[in-house]
C-alpha cells in the first residue's frame, strides 16, 4: 500500500476512535513501530488534532471527532452524491472506477451513525438502471491523462482490420454501452470518432511534436462535423437489426422507431460510405450518389 493511501485509510481507522494506542496502527497496517510514529506525527501535520499521554497505559487521545476534510453538506447533498456514486458503478470501465470505493469509505467515516444508516436505507430501495458496457477498457486513465495534457497516443485500431494510429484526443464519452473518443490522427490527417475497446497497445508518443489546444481540437470537430457528414440517410433494420444497432452505433448516427418500424439515421460523407461493419455486421448497404438504400436485413 502507498504511503499517502494508509495514510487516508488511517484517517478513516482513527475517525471512529475517541484514543488509541501506537500498537493500534502497527496491527491493523501491518507496520513496524518506527513507521507508526512516522505516520502519526504526519497525521497530525494534516490537521489531525490529537495529543500524547504518557505513562504505561498511555497513547494517543483524539481532542475532537469532527470531519477531518472541512467541507459540509446537507444529507439531501450527502444522499444525492451516494447515489451518483451507486450509479456511476454500473460502468465497471472507467477512468476511475478504483476510486469509487476509496470515495464511499471515506464519505461514510465523516457522518454520524444515524446518517450512515439513512445512506444505507436509501441505496437499498432507490435504484437506477443502464445499459451496461459492452466490454471493459483497460485504459480509460490514459486517454484521460493524454486529453488534460495535450498529448499524443500511438497504438493500433483493430475496427476495421489492423492499423496504426497517433491520436491527440479531445473528448472521451459514454454512450449506449460503449465508450467513445474523438480525435485528430497525425498519420492520416483526419478528426475521426473511435471505439475505445478497439484501440489498443497505446503509449503517450514522446516526440516533443507541437500539438493542438483543446480549443483548436474542437475547431477541428466543429469543422469535420460541419462538413463531412452532410448526405443523410435513413436505413430501415429487422428486429435483430435493431438490437445490433443498440449495441454498436456510432454517434453520428440515431435509432428512430415509426409505426413499429425501427429505421437507423445519421449523415454520410460527400464521398459516399460503405455500410458494413465487418466486426458487428449489423448493416449491409453503399450509399454513394443516389438516395438512401433501404436496408432489409
Amino acid at each position: 500500500m502507498k504511503k499517502s493511501e494508509r495514510l487516508n485509510q488511517e484517517l478513516i481507522f482513527l475517525s471512529g476512535k475517541a484514543a488509541f494506542q501506537l500498537n493500534d496502527l502497527m496491527a491493523e497496517f501491518g507496520i513496524s513501530k518506527r513507521t507508526a510514529l512516522r505516520d502519526v506525527a504526519e497525521l497530525e501535520s494534516l490537521g489531525l488534532p490529537l495529543y500524547a499521554e504518557s505513562g504505561r497505559y498511555g497513547g494517543y487521545r483524539l481532542i475532537s471527532q469532527k470531519p477531518f476534510v472541512p467541507v459540509y453538506f446537507t444529507i439531501e447533498e450527502v444522499e444525492a452524491i451516494f447515489f451518483a456514486m451507486k450509479a456511476l458503478k454500473l460502468l465497471s470501465s472507467t477512468p476511475f472506477s478504483h476510486s469509487f470505493e476509496h470515495i464511499r469509505q471515506k464519505l461514510l467515516a465523516t457522518l454520524p451513525q444515524t446518517q450512515q444508516t439513512t445512506i444505507s436505507k436509501l441505496l437499498s430501495v432507490i435504484d437506477y438502471h443502464s445499459v451496461p458496457p459492452v466490454k471493459a477498457v483497460a485504459h480509460l486513465d490514459l486517454i484521460v491523462q493524454a486529453i488534460l495534457d495535450q498529448q499524443v497516443l500511438v497504438g493500433r485500431n483493430l475496427q476495421k482490420g489492423d492499423q496504426p494510429v497517433a491520436l491527440q484526443i479531445g473528448e472521451l464519452f459514454y454512450r449506449s454501452g460503449v465508450w467513445f473518443c474523438s480525435a485528430w490522427d497525425r498519420l492520416t490527417k483526419k478528426w475521426g470518432t473511435y471505439r475505445c475497446d478497439y484501440l489498443v497497445d497505446l503509449t503517450i508518443q514522446k516526440a516533443a511534436e507541437e500539438t493542438f489546444t483543446l480549443a483548436e481540437l474542437r475547431e477541428i470537430q466543429q469543422r469535420y462535423e460541419t462538413h463531412y457528414h452532410n448526405r443523410p440517410f435513413r436505413c430501415r433494420l429487422t428486429d435483430f437489426g435493431k438490437e445490433l444497432v443498440q449495441k454498436n452505433h456510432y454517434p453520428n448516427m440515431s435509432l428512430e422507431e415509426k409505426d413499429g418500424v425501427a429505421y437507423l439515421v445519421g449523415g454520410l460523407s460527400r464521398g459516399g460510405i460503405r455500410l458494413y461493419d465487418p466486426l458487428s455486421g449489423f448493416l449491409r448497404a453503399t450509399c454513394g450518389g443516389g438516395s438512401p438504400e433501404r436496408v432489409t436485413r
